[in-house]
């Protein structure tokens, strides 16, 4: 699965895509974990594409979907959903559950790494999900219901729980935003305000700091440190995550005819949230195609 492009919470939308013979669109699905089927031949190295919003706000613990969409491509979760809503292992090797359902034991693969080139350790993983359960109501949720979470081996997560919350899994890989994303220790340490803007996750696109414009570009390239699951299939945000780009670029729009404009001159491949008004007039055009990617957030989405 390729990590690309999402679109509004709460709204229906179409994304539009320009077709190259180095783009292929096939079924919808949410953005960076969830998208589209993309492929690329040789030359095409670089994806281009228009979010619904600027990327204002870095830190995963933003609320907006354009950063939940960010995260996605920089980080990575514990488990991740299937297409029938169930969590798959995406960083966990696997979990064991006492008989009474209050001791979860969840080990990591083998393979993990930062984009600082630092192993993911447990105590990575618990720092993060102890930042990200100070802002989800459901890890607030899971966190009240635990006794300790602790990391009693390097390759071992364990919660104590007070009680069987047997939702965990599903808490740790909600696909929305506010996603359980894991980061190092060091980082997950540092107070939740002012807002975290140094990005060190383990997914397969690494946040290119230095070119960085706010508010008109942003650029992920790929990680070549970051091992996809050996096996399980692409279904929703679970299974292998493969980047079939080198590089994604995120230019920020505001204007839809100049979206329009940009995505027929071939200057950008992907509009995520076209105007509504200039959907038929793209659809005519048999170099776009529209689809319906993020069942979380009910939108279509257009391709080149």
């Amino acid at each position: 699965m390729v990590t690309a492009i999402a679109t509004r919470p709460q709204t229906v939308g179409e994304t539009i895509v320009k077709r190259r013979d180095f783009l292929k669109a096939a079924t919808a699905a949410v953005a960076f974990t969830m998208a589209p089927n993309i492929v690329r031949a040789a030359a095409a190295t670089t994806l281009k594409f228009v979010p619904y919003a600027d990327l204002a706000l870095l830190d995963p613990l933003a609320a907006a979907f354009v950063t939940r969409n960010h995260v996605m491509m920089v980080f990575d979760t514990l488990y991740a959903l299937d297409a029938e809503g169930q969590p798959q292992p995406q960083m966990a090797e696997g979990h064991t559950v006492d008989t009474d359902g209050k001791i979860w034991r969840i080990s990591l693969r083998d393979g993990l790494k930062f984009h600082d080139g630092s192993p993911v350790l447990s105590r990575d993983v618990v720092a993060s999900l102890k930042r990200w359960a100070t802002a989800d109501a459901f890890g607030q949720a899971l966190m009240g219901a635990t006794d300790e979470l602790s990391a009693p081996s390097d390759k071992i997560v364990e919660f104590r729980l007070k009680r069987p919350f047997p939702l965990l899994l599903h808490a740790v890989a909600k696909p929305t935003n506010l996603v359980a994303a894991i980061m190092p220790e060091r980082l997950a340490n540092l107070p939740t305000t002012p807002r975290l803007t140094e990005m060190v996750g383990s997914g397969p696109f690494q946040f290119v700091a230095n070119e960085r414009v706010p508010g008109a570009r942003n650029v992920y390239r790929k990680f070549g440190g970051y091992v996809p699951r050996a096996n399980g299939t692409p279904s929703f945000c679970a299974g292998p995550r493969v980047a079939n780009f080198d590089q994604v670029e995120w230019l920020t729009m505001p204007d839809s005819a100049t979206q329009a404009s940009a995505l027929s001159s071939g200057e950008v491949d992907w509009v995520e949230q076209p105007l509504m008004d200039l959907i038929p007039s793209l659809r005519a055009n048999k170099c776009h195609s529209a689809c319906n990617i993020d069942p979380v957030s009910r939108g279509i989405g257009v391709q080149n």
